[in-house]
């Protein structure tokens, strides 16, 4: 019996769904204690498994503290840093005080056990008004996962960061920080009814947390990390760009890369094993800097999703334009045969693509009239300029 257990936890695969199963439980337990909080708790969580880190921002009073402090419960081994900043706060606050030993020996350095360089998961609060003194160091170690104590640059293990502020910054010297919060969310006060009675009433406050070990953390990040992303799914990131350039929303290539291992986390947070429509939604987290533009990535990602209607349209357009170059009056028929045969060729290749878009649309289950009418009217051009040829 002993032998047959040993047998059924040594099956390939039974760690990843233990993990899996664990993680789904803790997103379970995280909704059951906030309200209305899904999509900033599922992000948090997918930042945590992606290794990055994640900006809750919005009013004070919203349990943004209170989710960076039930993340870091749910990891059972885990370490949790917490700090309100000011512009008062110090590096010994952050990073610990100075080791009066070492200083006596010559050496500058920190006692850092306790503090930020030792978290597994952090929280700072307003963390836009850290100081000049607090800055370098907090971005090399939310970029690198290095803390520089003395001459030493010592590996920290932090998994995630999240960080809480009230409003986005507008000095440019913050830049670079905010820029490091790869997961966006702008956390509003309760709105519905429902949701508000129970945060006046406190439910589920009394429930235990499900709780993750690091080493769950350690095999969901490699499963993450060794998924495929099909190529549909790269078109779609790709047509997704050009539609938020025209908006006026403009995204660095590092965090559209980066996106992808977010999306990644969430698919296995949803128990899948790609990265479908469903968990593409989740890329509206990353994509936006100012919650102004919160509405042109929705609306952008949801035309991308709804279908592949301004596409077809565009095919449909270009096709038009050939048979007009085309039926143009020539001088001699060999010009007239010449036009006729690139228009034939064009045509050809713009119905290709039509056939190609209705193919894709297929597979991702969004086929709609306009597709299959532009392959059909750039199916008739052809056919009609070759009646007209011939």
């Amino acid at each position: 019996m002993e032998a047959s257990k040993q047998g059924a936890a040594a099956r390939p695969g039974e760690e990843l769904e233990d993990a899996v199963a664990r993680l789904g439980a803790l997103r379970d337990g995280l909704r059951a204690r906030l309200v209305e909080r899904d999509e900033a708790i599922d992000g948090a969580l997918a930042a945590l498994v992606a290794g990055q880190h994640v900006l809750l921002l919005g009013p004070p009073g919203t349990a943004k503290s209170l989710l960076a402090r039930l993340l870091c419960e749910g990891i059972a081994d885990a370490t949790f840093f917490g700090r309100l900043l000011t512009r008062f706060t110090t590096p010994e606050e952050l990073f610990g005080p100075l080791d009066l030993a070492a200083l006596e020996s010559g050496r500058y350095e920190r006692l850092v056990e306790g503090y930020l360089p030792t978290a597994h998961v952090a929280f700072l609060d307003e963390v836009f008004k850290a100081s000049s003194a607090i800055l370098n160091a907090l971005l090399t170690l939310l970029n690198e996962r290095k803390f520089h104590n003395g001459v030493a640059a010592c590996d920290v293990p932090l998994l995630c960061l999240v960080g809480a502020s009230n409003e986005v910054p507008d000095e440019a010297g913050l830049a670079a920080l905010y820029d490091r919060f790869l997961a966006r969310f702008w956390i509003d006060p309760v709105k519905e009814q429902r949701g508000f009675f129970r945060m006046l009433r406190g439910e589920g406050e009394e429930r235990s947390l499900p709780r993750l070990a690091l080493g769950d953390l350690a095999t969901l990040r490699a499963a993450a990390l060794a998924m495929p992303v099909a190529d549909d799914t790269l078109e779609l990131v790709y047509r997704l760009r050009a539609n938020l350039d025209k908006r006026g929303v403009f995204v660095s290539d590092r965090r559209y890369r980066q996106t992808l291992d977010f999306l990644r986390a969430h698919a296995l947070l949803a128990g899948k094993d790609r990265v479908d429509d469903e968990v593409f939604w989740k890329i509206e987290a990353v994509l936006w800097s100012d919650p102004d533009e919160l509405d042109a990535v929705r609306g952008a990602v949801g035309e991308i999703l709804a279908g592949y209607d301004q596409d077809a349209e565009a095919l449909v357009a270009r096709g038009r334009e050939v048979v007009s170059f085309a039926q143009r009056h020539w001088d001699t028929p060999e010009e007239e045969a010449r036009a006729l045969v690139e228009a034939h060729a064009k045509l050809t290749r713009l119905l290709s693509e039509a056939e190609r878009l209705e193919r894709l649309a297929g597979a991702r289950g969004r086929v709609t009239h306009k597709v299959r009418e532009a392959r059909e009217a750039l199916a008739a051009m052809v056919s009609d300029l070759v009646a007209e040829a011939f």
